[in-house]
């Protein structure tokens, strides 16, 4: 028997295969089942937010904004609530929210046509519809804010005007009126240079005349105390509720001061009159009793309420030490500024001026309200209460200048300025109405709800889309967002 001879190689193994088990016997004529196809890997194909969009898109087209018939403007107003940028990079945030974005040449279009279209009118009018069923337009709180632009140059709408920034970019005032929780309900645009309180009575009427409104109350902090602007509200048959400045003040108590001296109590009101311009006999000083105002009786003054908190007086005395200990410094030639308060020039040499500084420490804790509502109607106490609900309207614009970006950076013609702040009001009253019916604000809804997102999934060869998983959190969210409860 021949030997193997050993080379040391290996012969390789093939690998076992099934062979699949015939459905019928072979001996009978049966076939075998074919070998089965390997199934493909899933696939995904997108993924966006697309719930948030729906969710924000319910409350538009809720709120009446579709009575525009305009996508593109609906999209570009969600854009601005989910991510405020520029014209050319909507479309990025559009994709992220699962919408395919129009043209930029149709962006464009968009903004001319809520210009020209007058998109902002009909978003008004629902507006004020959504106010009056869900709330109380009876009492309207008006505020102006300034938009700043990067400019060199003015044009007959940016100009350089005062700026609490104390900035000298040319600007935009901006006038913002809305409901007593803050719902916007008219915006109107007017030079840099424009004083505040020369904006307040052309928003008011374009807001009357809008509606047909014939009696509310419009409610405006100090800056809007002008002889001129309250005769012109009353003309209008408006009542009003502005801040008074607490230099009239010695004036409006000189009765309560000679009787009472100037200690006051913590929650202290006194319900009296202030001259419409500058002194007048109406208020007595030989009568111990505060006159009760009657537009009749006293045709040159209005109604002044003013309040003593303790809080305050701690407050407005600790600003006033810092004055002090400033115009102090100055007055030593330990620094050197603008001459501040307190501190007055005689014959070039500076000095601290002891009677100002005594007057104002005599009227720390006081604040003043003035009014041409009579008692009857509203109590001191009511008249008060109004005038600080003043902070929604203050919450708006902070909204408006800092989630939704109100500043119109890429907007340069009036026209295309105009446009971007009907957006910014459009937006607003989506962002203010979803803020109502969860009771969080709006950057925080955007946190919760914007990575909730949507799959887009391929599994052999069937595409399907598939929804975020909710916790109980999102869903109440959700729910309270789409649950159109009035506001309270």
């Amino acid at each position: 028997m021949q030997g193997v001879l050993d080379l040391g190689m290996q012969v390789p193994q093939r690998a076992a295969r099934l062979v699949p088990a015939p459905t019928q016997p072979v001996l009978f004529g049966g076939q075998r089942t074919p070998p089965r196809r390997g199934v493909a890997p899933a696939r995904v194909m997108r993924t966006c937010s697309r719930l948030l969009y729906d969710t924000l898109a319910a409350v538009f087209d809720g709120l009446g904004f579709g009575v525009v018939g305009d996508n593109c403007f609906r999209d570009l107003v969600i854009a601005r609530i989910v991510e405020p940028t520029s014209l050319l990079d909507v479309d990025r945030v559009l994709a992220e929210l699962g919408r395919v974005s129009a043209s930029l040449t149709t962006r464009k279009r968009t903004l001319r046509r809520a210009h020209g279209g007058a998109y902002r009118d009909r978003i008004a009018e629902a507006c004020f519809a959504h106010a009056c069923t869900s709330g109380d337009v009876s009492l309207v709180l008006y505020d102006v804010t300034t938009l700043y632009f990067e400019a060199d140059t003015e044009d007959d709408l940016r100009k350089v005007g005062y700026s609490k920034e104390r900035r000298v970019d040319p600007q935009i005032v901006v006038g913002l009126l809305v409901d007593r929780n803050g719902f916007p309900l008219e915006i109107g645009c007017f030079e840099g240079n424009k004083a505040e309180s020369a904006t307040i009575l052309p928003i008011v009427k374009q807001f009357q005349d809008r509606h047909g409104l014939a009696d509310m109350v419009v409610v405006a902090d100090a800056g809007m105390l002008s002889a001129a602007n309250l005769r012109q509200l009353d003309e209008a048959h408006l009542r009003f509720i502005v801040g008074s400045r607490v230099t009239k003040a010695p004036i409006d108590l000189a009765s309560h001061f000679r009787w009472h001296g100037d200690a006051f109590t913590d929650g202290q009101i006194v319900d009296t009159i202030t001259p419409k311009t500058g002194r007048n006999t109406d208020n007595d000083t030989a009568l111990r009793a505060e006159p009760v105002w009657d537009p009749d009786q006293h045709g040159s003054s209005w109604r002044a309420v003013w309040a003593y908190s303790t809080k305050r007086a701690v407050r407005d005395t600790k600003t006033l030490t810092a004055q002090e200990n400033r115009a102090r410094a100055v007055v030593a030639g330990e620094k050197t500024a603008r001459t501040p308060r307190f501190v007055k020039t005689t014959n070039g040499a500076r000095s601290l001026d002891h009677k100002a500084l005594e007057r104002a420490r005599r009227l720390v804790g006081l604040k003043g309200y003035v009014t041409n509502i009579p008692a009857v109607v509203m109590d001191a106490n009511e008249v008060i209460a109004s005038y600080h609900d003043l902070w929604h309207v203050e919450q708006s614009f902070r909204m408006s200048k800092t989630d939704l970006q109100a500043r119109p950076l890429f907007a340069r013609t009036k026209d295309a300025i105009e446009a971007h702040l009907t957006i910014v009001f459009t937006a607003l009253a989506v962002s203010r109405t979803v803020q109502d019916r969860t009771g969080q604000t709006i950057r925080k809804i955007l946190r919760e709800l914007r990575p909730l997102r949507s799959a887009t999934i391929e599994i052999n060869g069937a595409i399907q889309t598939f929804p975020p998983a909710l916790n109980d959190d999102h869903k109440a969210i959700i729910d309270a967002i789409h649950a159109a409860s009035p506001r309270h």
